[in-house]
């Protein structure tokens, strides 16, 4: 498959034989830039999220307006990721991966010298409109890289920013403004993002410039701006505290007739921006229906986690982070095991075990309470990681494995796509449900007002405080119980996915390392 104006042969190892034990030094290469990417993008998201209290301060700005920095960065996520496949198909990966990280930093840094929430707000997008490629671009240069028969390895390696946002983000975003200022949570970008651009350079292979399909701007027209329309309506949903809210109905359902409108014309166009012929597969099929579910129930309970320990246990934001490293622990030293079991055993008695696991651990928070052990919950947060680490990188390897690598680009394209949209729906469900039980009770929302600053604590009576406390907590409890069974749930899809190894017999499957 590699042509004479391939790259020369020092950037082009040799494609490994089947069922290699290992990932070679030329992977691995490839894999410390996409994961330098990847790391930036995702640890931004919640760098930024410890922030917002500083931005409401600075800016004399409303928690609803400042709310828009975190919206504006998801709203050019959703609008740029589906072009990502047709662009790294047209360009190649290489290029466009480079653009992104340009974008993303050149966003950051402008963001540092916002002099206003607006300013700052648009210069999110721009950094949305890098960061959005980012994730779907790694998954196909990993991909590529390596081959199908290694693709568990891959997913693992890909799931450790994964890992560090969650768990880095607070920490790092907290001592960032305690110890500098605000504007070092964007600055802190720059270092990181020329590293990754001067790597991606050197290491990642060169492109080679191939005919193209036709741009299906249509599809652009109707997808881009409906995913754009339907998760901004989603996010308005905590605010609103309804669905029946204009502000969350009226955008919510002109983006689905969009998206509605784009799945009709993608069914009838042969090159469509997103291709709906992947379905086809069985295993790229049963993967999204797992990933949707998942990835609702997962990342909307991820998002309470460091809100209980602040609100209801008192911790500062930094300690909060701090709290949360045993779930970073128990993924990290599952997600390695799982990446090599699934090319040997495929990914489906792993993500059932590790849905056992994350089922067990949230069983746990459902019967959490004011003074809960926090023997009990960091252990139950190490279980959590656990299963994690048995669960989103086997099904993305599911997904991945048995595509061709004509369609690798539109597969984690596809597949980003799905796990935004549902992680959104996902935080939007659980902010709800938790918002709905406090406000149930007036004690909890009492004290609620005291934790977040609104209330001054002299203010409420002490008996009252307490109560509302536990009130708190309860209301936690109940959300966990949402999240729980709708992790529980996972385990129907999850039933269908391969229980052996998956052979890829495309001939076009073998690792494309060497064709860009």
């Amino acid at each position: 498959m590699t042509t004479t104006s391939s790259p020369p042969a020092a950037a082009q190892p040799a494609a490994p034989p089947p069922a290699t034990e290992k990932l070679d030094g030329a992977v691995l290469k490839v894999a410390a830039v996409v994961v330098l990417g990847a790391i930036m993008s995702i640890l931004d998201v919640t760098v930024v999220s410890v922030g917002l209290p500083k931005f409401q301060q600075e800016f004399g700005a409303t928690p609803a307006t400042v709310a828009w920095t975190m919206t504006a960065y998801t709203l050019a996520l959703a609008a740029v990721i589906p072009i990502t496949g047709w662009a790294a198909d047209r360009f190649g990966t290489k290029r466009l991966y480079l653009t992104s990280i340009v974008l993303f930093v050149a966003g950051s840094v402008l963001c540092s010298f916002a002099w206003d929430i607006g300013p700052l707000i648009a210069f999110r997008a721009l950094q949305g409109l890098g960061g959005g490629m980012l994730m779907p671009l790694g998954m196909t240069i990993m991909t590529r890289a390596a081959g199908p028969e290694r693709i568990g390895r891959v997913m693992a390696v890909l799931g450790v920013p994964m890992l560090l946002g969650p768990i880095g983000g607070p920490i790092l975003g907290g001592w960032l403004i305690e110890a500098a200022s605000w504007q070092w949570i964007f600055l802190i970008n720059l270092p990181i993002g020329l590293i990754a651009l001067f790597a991606a350079w050197r290491v990642l292979a060169k492109d080679e410039p191939k005919p193209s399909e036709s741009f299906d701007f249509l599809g652009m027209l109707l997808l881009s701006p409906g995913l754009a329309l339907f998760l901004y309506g989603v996010s308005s949903i905590p605010e609103a505290g309804t669905v029946a809210a204009t502000k969350v109905l009226l955008p919510g359902l002109v983006g689905l007739a969009l998206v509605i409108a784009f799945v009709l014309h993608a069914l009838r166009k042969q090159h469509a921006l997103i291709d709906l012929s992947l379905f086809g597969n069985r295993n790229l099929t049963i993967s999204v229906i797992t990933m949707t579910l998942f990835s609702v129930a997962f990342m909307g309970s991820m998002l309470l986690l460091p809100s209980y320990f602040i609100q209801v246990r008192g911790e500062g934001t930094l300690d909060a982070g701090l709290l949360l490293a045993p779930n970073g622990l128990g993924a990290m030293l599952t997600m390695p095991i799982g990446g090599k079991l699934t090319d040997k055993m495929g990914p489906g008695k792993l993500v059932l075990t590790g849905i056992a696991l994350i089922t067990a651990a949230l069983a746990v928070y459902t019967q959490v309470a004011a003074g809960t052990s926090y023997a009990l919950l960091l252990g139950s947060l190490f279980v959590l990681g656990m299963g994690m680490g048995l669960t989103m990188m086997p099904i993305m390897s599911a997904a991945m494995s048995s595509l061709t690598d004509g369609q690798v680009a539109r597969g984690s394209t596809m597949m980003n796509i799905v796990q935004q949209t549902a992680g959104s729906i996902g935080t939007a469900v659980m902010s709800v449900v938790l918002t709905n039980k406090v406000l149930a009770d007036q004690a909890a929302a009492a004290y609620l007002g005291v934790a977040q600053g609104m209330v001054p604590a002299d203010q409420v009576p002490a008996p009252v405080l307490e109560a509302g406390r536990e009130g708190l907590a309860g209301a936690f409890g109940n959300t966990y119980l949402v999240a729980m069974i709708l992790v529980a749930l996972c385990i129907v899809p999850a039933l269908f996915l391969p229980r052996r190894k998956i052979i890829n017999t495309s001939q076009s499957a073998e690792p494309a390392y060497a064709m860009h």
